[in-house]
């Protein structure tokens, strides 16, 4: 699954904030950092859960404390690793969505993603529709624009 988190996230994330400082590919990062990191270790575990994602948000907020530049830009990891919990529906799964309160252990506990199998389909198709709304909206055919996103993950609508 990649094009059911970058299109929900952008859009999602746009449609709230309408920041035009707001930097897209760190939430990209963080929308699709839960699956990577996760997966890495065989299934669903301290990324899928609402806490860790909490703990990730105060790192940032300490780490950044005065420099509100750098603070702006890295929340943007926090924000997309929320958005992943809410569309990958990992609160379908109580003991790892409230990991560690209901418990420490992650036995036999799958990624949704995997959980979902062919539906993971349908959700893709529908991602790379939001994908294609991003690029019309935000003009990404133009090579400036594209430019510029690549460069310093800025969005603005046409």
């Amino acid at each position: 699954m990649f094009f059911w988190f970058v299109g929900t996230a952008v859009l999602g994330v746009w449609s709230v904030f309408r920041d035009p400082r707001f930097d897209y590919r760190l939430l990209i990062v963080g929308v699709l950092a839960p699956d990577v990191i996760d997966g890495i270790w065989g299934g669903a575990r301290a990324f899928h859960s609402v806490v860790t994602i909490v703990g990730v948000l105060v790192l940032v907020m300490v780490v950044t404390a005065g420099r509100r530049p750098i603070r702006r830009r890295l929340l943007a990891i926090p924000i997309g690793s929320f958005v992943h919990l809410i569309v990958d529906f990992a609160f379908a799964d109580t003991n790892t969505f409230w990991w560690p309160v209901t418990g420490l252990s992650f036995d036999g506990v799958r990624l949704p993603v995997v959980e979902r199998g062919w539906l993971n389909l349908l959700l893709e198709i529908i991602g790379l529709a939001l994908c294609a709304i991003v690029w019309k909206r935000f003009g990404l055919a133009d090579t400036s624009r594209r430019r510029r996103f690549v460069a310093d993950g800025l969005l603005e609508e046409v």
